[in-house]
C-alpha cells in the first residue's frame, strides 16, 4: 500500500489500468493529492481495464476516485479497439502512420472530463500518461496536441481557474517509463496494457509488444501472464 508524500497538492490523474498511465499515478502521488479518473467507452478489455483501475486506485489510497461512463465512443466507432466485428490486428512496431486502433479524439474526450472534475475538485493539474516517441502513432498523443488543449482550458474555464495539462512522460520510450516506474514502485502487477484480451495477455498486439519490448529493454521481467509465457 502507498502513501502520499505530501497532501495538499491535488492533481485529477486520468488512469486507464494500463503500464504508462500507473506510472503516471506514481509521479503525481509522489508530489502530491491525487484523484483518479478512469473511463469507460466501449473497449474490448473494459472490465479488465476497469479492474486494473480499482487495483491502482486502492494501491495509492486513493479516496477520491471516478468512474465516467463514455460509451457511446464505441457507437461512434471508427475503431477496432471498440468494434464488436473487427478485430485488433497483429502489432507491428514498425508500422508507419495511425493504426486501426486509434479512438477518434479520444484523448480530447478523456481530458475533458478531467479538466471538468479538476475544476469542481479545485485542481490545479491533470496528467496523462501519453507518450508521443514511443507510441502507436496517435495523432491526440503528441505534445502539439497537449499544449493547444491547455490553451482551450484557459478559455473554456472560469476566470480564476488555472489547470495546467501535465504530460510527465511524453518524451521517454518505453524503456525509460517501466525503469521510472520501478524507482518508484509502481505496482506493474496491477497493471493491464493487452488492447485484446482479459485473462491472459496476448503478447502480440502493438500495446503488448511496446510493453514486453520495455522491460526487455529495461532489463527486467513483466509480472502479468501473458498467454504464450513470452516475457
Amino acid at each position: 500500500m502507498f502513501k502520499c508524500i505530501a497532501m495538499g497538492n491535488l492533481s485529477v490523474v486520468l488512469v486507464s489500468g494500463g503500464l504508462d498511465s500507473a506510472v503516471t499515478t506514481s509521479i503525481a502521488a509522489a508530489i502530491g493529492e491525487v484523484a483518479l479518473l478512469h473511463v469507460n467507452y466501449g473497449q474490448k478489455t473494459e472490465h479488465r481495464e476497469l479492474a486494473a483501475f480499482n487495483a491502482i486506485a486502492d494501491y495509492y489510497s486513493a479516496d477520491k476516485r471516478l468512474v465516467a461512463d463514455m460509451r457511446y465512443m464505441k457507437e461512434i466507432g471508427g475503431s477496432t479497439l471498440t468494434s464488436s466485428t473487427e478485430e485488433i490486428p497483429k502489432g507491428d512496431l514498425a508500422r508507419e502512420g495511425v493504426p486501426s486502433t486509434y479512438v477518434p479524439f479520444r484523448n480530447a474526450q478523456l481530458l475533458g472530463a478531467g479538466v471538468a472534475w479538476a475544476e469542481v475538485l479545485g485542481a490545479e493539474q491533470v496528467y496523462i500518461g501519453a507518450v508521443e516517441e514511443d507510441s502507436s502513432g496517435y495523432p491526440d498523443c503528441r505534445r502539439s496536441f497537449f499544449e493547444s488543449y491547455e490553451k482551450a482550458v484557459s478559455v473554456g474555464t472560469r476566470p480564476e481557474t488555472f489547470i495546467k495539462i501535465v504530460t510527465p512522460l511524453i518524451e521517454m520510450k518505453k524503456m525509460d517509463i517501466v525503469g521510472r516506474g520501478l524507482a518508484l514502485e509502481t505496482p506493474f502487477e496491477y497493471t493491464w496494457s493487452c488492447y485484446s484480451d482479459s485473462a491472459l495477455a496476448c503478447g502480440a498486439c502493438d500495446s503488448c509488444l511496446l510493453r514486453l519490448r520495455g522491460f526487455r529493454q529495461a532489463g527486467s521481467r513483466d509480472p502479468i501472464a501473458y498467454r504464450d509465457q513470452v516475457r
